[in-house]
């Protein structure tokens, strides 16, 4: 079995590093916003090319608490509308909701499956900032997003997610927008060992209002300025976290050189491979593909062992908890969301695996 993601594989080559440094928190015992935090924050912070990292539970509060950090500014208010792309992942539009504002669902490109600018332009009356996901790894049309942006006084936001280490001629993800979301979800490309998250920014504004916010709106204990939640990097997570991130940007060239193999020998008019440019803009989190009939394909990659995930069976529009929205016409996200397949990429797999995914597919 050709496994989608072997996460022991993944975080076994740092075992003895793992271990060292539990130990010596273990020792420390400064659970919460210690030392680890602080350091990963400071070292991230120098990856991205941004002034602030601050360290979230999670990637959904790291995208809630930059609006509602907004929002404390006056930079937002609640009801204001924000352009979200259709074909996301739930948790960009639950951000949205969590934070009392009003999603505006946009059609993505067909190409790259990110926000088309195009389309955002039309739908731009009334709209007080976007969101702009870095889907499946590869950066956004960060250049005319950030032009519209600019030209109608808007925010723009990073849903970088699926992005650290993806970067353009304009910068790294998480420094190309006012402010960026991150997950480190286990299976991230810089992923911890259980929840964390992080924003980064150039705001000294908003990071303030966001510590705040993570630490029940307290930087003192026991006195509380503001409403805050209890949002915080895991300490431990943290320490793990700077040792990946050490490795990230070779892991990041493995997954592209795996992309690229791939995209140059599999030769199948049943498969339509994934848009890439062949530049650093893409990270491939995922490697996924198009496919007439997903069920057949799904069957045959069964019966010859190769895993698969589906990212994501049902649009966020058609999902039981947005059945609000269940009226909007959006037919290219519902035609992509029951057409994708996502395979197997990482950077610990075998050549030996790469060359069985390439047979196979060919195969089918």
């Amino acid at each position: 079995m050709i496994k989608f993601l072997d996460l022991y594989k993944i975080n076994q080559r740092f075992n003895d590093e793992f271990n060292a440094t539990f130990n010596e928190s273990l020792e420390q015992s400064h659970f919460i916003l210690g030392n680890n935090v602080t350091d990963f924050e400071k070292e991230f912070t120098n990856y991205c090319g941004t002034k602030y990292c601050i360290g979230t539970g999670n990637g959904l509060d790291a995208l809630t608490l930059i609006l509602k950090g907004y929002i404390h500014l006056g930079k937002l208010k609640k009801g204001d509308k924000v352009i979200v792309p259709a074909n996301t992942f739930i948790a960009t539009i639950l951000s949205v909701l969590h934070a009392d504002l009003e999603p505006v669902f946009v059609e993505p490109n067909s190409r790259t499956y990110n926000l088309s600018a195009e389309d955002v332009e039309l739908n731009i009356e009334g709209v007080k900032a976007i969101i702009m996901v870095h889907l499946y790894g590869q950066l956004a049309d960060v250049e005319k997003l950030k032009f519209l942006a600019e030209k109608h006084k808007l925010l723009l936001i990073e849903d970088a997610a699926q992005a650290h280490g993806a970067e353009c001629g304009l910068g790294k993800a998480g420094a190309l927008s006012d402010a960026a979301a991150f997950s480190f979800y286990p299976s991230k490309n810089l992923g911890a060992l259980g929840d964390g998250g992080c924003v980064t920014t150039n705001d000294s504004g908003l990071s303030s209002a966001i510590i705040l916010l993570r630490n029940y709106g307290s930087t003192e204990k026991y006195k509380n300025e503001i409403i805050g939640y209890n949002s915080r990097l895991d300490d431990m997570q943290a320490a793990f976290l700077k040792i990946k991130l050490r490795h990230l940007d070779v892991d990041n060239e493995r997954r592209r050189a795996i992309a690229n193999t791939y995209l140059e020998n599999v030769k199948n008019k049943k498969i339509t491979l994934p848009y890439y440019d062949g530049s650093k803009n893409h990270v491939f989190y995922a490697f996924v593909v198009e496919v007439d009939n997903r069920e057949d394909f799904i069957q045959f990659l069964d019966h010859n062992n190769i895993q698969w995930l589906i990212h994501y069976p049902v649009a966020p529009h058609k999902q039981k908890a947005f059945s609000v929205f269940s009226h909007l016409k959006l037919p290219l996200t519902e035609k992509i969301q029951k057409r994708v397949i996502s395979l197997p990429i990482s950077p610990v797999m075998t050549n030996n695996e790469i060359r069985t995914v390439v047979n196979v597919l060919n195969a089918y």
